[in-house]
Parts: structure tokens; C-alpha cells; sequence
């Protein structure tokens, strides 16, 4: 079974429903996760958000990893667009949502499609240098980011001279998502806070 992303409200929920499931469940701490192994064989582990870890084998212990930051952010970047947060706790306190139009691939041979392929650079690399310059402004010096979108898109955005440093403050697991929008960003903010919990039916 995939993953499934579980926030803070809905972690006791979703434990007490997978123990009516599977029966009496054991828990125990594993490598940061909380780890559950129910009568039937079925299992789980749980894995915190923001690289954080789990110090007891407790459903509080684990809602208390999905509590979000004090000051953290979140960027995003694909070709398409960028989405830009600095968060207090769940609270977007500033952002930027942004789209660029870059171009598709084209079928075309010769010098046409490398004049379409320099076209489509250019477009790409205006679209990561207006998402690092709105990053700069937000998210200059967060003491944790979370990024998603594309990975060379994001890539490119953090390796300016601006942004370099904020590079070592990322934290949790990269988020996939379509071309960043407001609704998009909405629920990135909510993905990055939820734990993952992978499930093995026994």
C-alpha cells in the first residue's frame, strides 16, 4: 500500500481505526518512526515530518513531530511557475505565487528546434530567476524550508548567490506537486505538517 499523508488532527483517528482493523496493536519507536504491529500481522510505520523524530511510542509523541515550526518555509518550483511561503506555525504570514509561460517540446528537427530549445531555456531560466528573486525577499533566512515541484527547478533556484546558504536548511521529504498554484501551495502547507504512514497488511 502507498504511503498516506496524515495531519496532526487526524493521527489518533487514523491509529485507533487501523487497531479496530487489525486488532490489538504494539508500539514501538524504530529508527525516529513510530512503528505498529497488529494482531493479524499488519504493520505501519510512521514517519514524522521535518526530519524530526519520535521519542516515545505513543500516539502523543507522534502528534507532537506534526506540530509545525515556529518560523519555517516553503518553496516550490517548477517550469511552469513558482510558490513561495514564510510560515508562523500554520499561518501564512507571506507569499508569492507566480506562473511563467515556457514553452513545449516541439516535434521540429534542425535549427528550428535548437532555436526553439534556446527559446525554452531562456524562458525556464527567467521563470527560476523570478521565483529566487521573490524567495530573497520571503524566505531569506528561514531556520527550515521545505521545497517541492521539480527537482532542477528548485535546484536552480538554490544554488544563487542570494539563496545559497538556505540550501542546508532544508528539511523533510521533497513534495511533488503540479505547477505551483494558490490551492496548490493551500495543501503543500498541509503535506509538508502531515506524517507519513506506510502500511503492510498482513
Amino acid at each position: 500500500m502507498p504511503d498516506v499523508l496524515v495531519p496532526r488532527a487526524r493521527i489518533r483517528p487514523w491509529l485507533a481505526n487501523f487497531e479496530e482493523r487489525h486488532g490489538t496493536t504494539a508500539l514501538s519507536v524504530v529508527g525516529g518512526s513510530l512503528h505498529g504491529v497488529a494482531d493479524d500481522g499488519s504493520r505501519f510505520d510512521a514517519v514524522p515530518p521535518f526530519d524530526r523524530s519520535v521519542l516515545e511510542a505513543t500516539s502523543e509523541a507522534l502528534e507532537l513531530t506534526a506540530q509545525p515550526p515556529v518560523d519555517w518555509g516553503i518553496l516550490l518550483v517548477r517550469k511552469g511557475g513558482f510558490a513561495i511561503a514564510r510560515l508562523e506555525g500554520d499561518m501564512i504570514v507571506d507569499s508569492k505565487v507566480g506562473q511563467r509561460h515556457v514553452q513545449g517540446r516541439t516535434k521540429a528537427g534542425g535549427q528550428s528546434q535548437q532555436r526553439f530549445a534556446r527559446r525554452r531555456d531562456n524562458q525556464a531560466r527567467a521563470a527560476y530567476e523570478a521565483a529566487a528573486d521573490h524567495a530573497a525577499r520571503i524566505v531569506p533566512a528561514v531556520p527550515l524550508l521545505v521545497i517541492g515541484g521539480d527537482r532542477a527547478a528548485v535546484t536552480a533556484v538554490l544554488k544563487g548567490p542570494r539563496l545559497r546558504g538556505l540550501a542546508a536548511n532544508v528539511r523533510g521529504p521533497f513534495l511533488t506537486v503540479p505547477d505551483p498554484r494558490r490551492g496548490v501551495l493551500d495543501g503543500a502547507v498541509q503535506d509538508a505538517c502531515s506524517v507519513r504512514i506506510d502500511v503492510t497488511n498482513g
